[in-house]
């Protein structure tokens, strides 16, 4: 059976798919930025996972404000990069697994997860950026992925107990998986951060390292916030940490981190990275 091997949450920036690049590893503004991804990647080497599921929120590659789903999936062989409009290099396709997809499709919506499922798909600096930061030889390990996206662009949005939810029916599906697969669950986004509007540049250092430390044990401390809660204490843009609740949701078994990295500022935004490792 498949099994989950762990969850990462990382930050996804646009201005970092930039700065790898132009290969600014060791740039003074980059490098504790950077500094903290080494120690994830030896993580990665130990377990070897086949398959990332990377859960996401699509900047309009896919979807706009016109047709903005609340949950999409991928079920393609294959998912392109192409261009945001940011000036970041196009990279190499990542490889998907239709057969793993159509599994977790079935279970979603079996525990009543309406999907948009999708079997063309391009993926942004969303799914990229954290893909480049944990696997920067991505495509020559060959990892499969499977693209879930949750929006956070276009209100309503989902409740942080609604998209924990998804992360445990995640799960659930995952584990039912008859083929041997080692998983990993990538949470992407935040932390906290406005881009725009009267506290543009907003970040909130307090509650980020709440949110990094109650997530281990205690994510069910977040699900009774509203969706405006988490915009208070974390900015327009940090609603963004719902897609960390629904990775920290799949986690089936007894979770444990094995590193974080916290830095403050990364283009206005505070950059979060967890390791978790999830024990049988």
């Amino acid at each position: 059976m498949a099994r989950i091997v762990g969850g990462l949450t990382t930050s996804h920036i646009p201005a970092i798919g930039n700065a790898i690049a132009r290969k600014m590893f060791e740039d003074p503004y980059w490098k504790p930025f950077f500094d903290g991804y080494p120690p994830v990647r030896e993580w990665l080497d130990e377990v070897k996972p086949d398959v990332a599921v990377v859960i996401y929120n699509d900047h309009g590659l896919n979807f706009f404000l016109d047709k903005q789903p609340t949950f999409a999936i991928g079920a393609a062989p294959e998912y392109r990069n192409d261009d945001e409009g940011w000036g970041i290099p196009t990279i190499a396709p990542f490889k998907g697994d239709p057969a793993f997809s159509w599994h977790l499709i079935d279970n979603l919506v079996h525990d009543d997860f309406d999907l948009v499922t999708c079997q063309e798909m391009l993926v942004d600096h969303g799914f990229t950026v954290p893909m480049q930061l944990f696997w920067p030889n991505y495509a020559d390990i060959g990892i499969k992925t499977v693209p879930l996206v949750i929006n956070t662009v276009q209100h309503p949005l989902p409740s942080p107990r609604r998209c924990y939810n998804l992360g445990k029916s995640l799960g659930k599906a995952i584990e039912s998986y008859p083929e041997d697969l080692k998983v990993v669950i990538l949470g992407t986004g935040g932390l906290s951060h406005q881009l725009d509007g009267q506290r543009a540049g907003f970040i909130n250092k307090t509650f980020d390292r709440m949110c990094m430390e109650k997530i281990v044990d205690d994510p069910e401390h977040f699900l009774d916030m509203s969706i405006r809660d988490l915009v208070v204490e974390a900015g327009a843009q940090g609603a963004e940490f719902i897609l960390w609740l629904a990775m920290r949701g799949a986690l089936t078994g007894k979770v444990t981190a094995r590193h974080s990295n916290y830095h403050i500022p990364i283009s206005n935004t505070a950059s979060g990275l967890l390791c978790l490792e999830n024990a049988a």
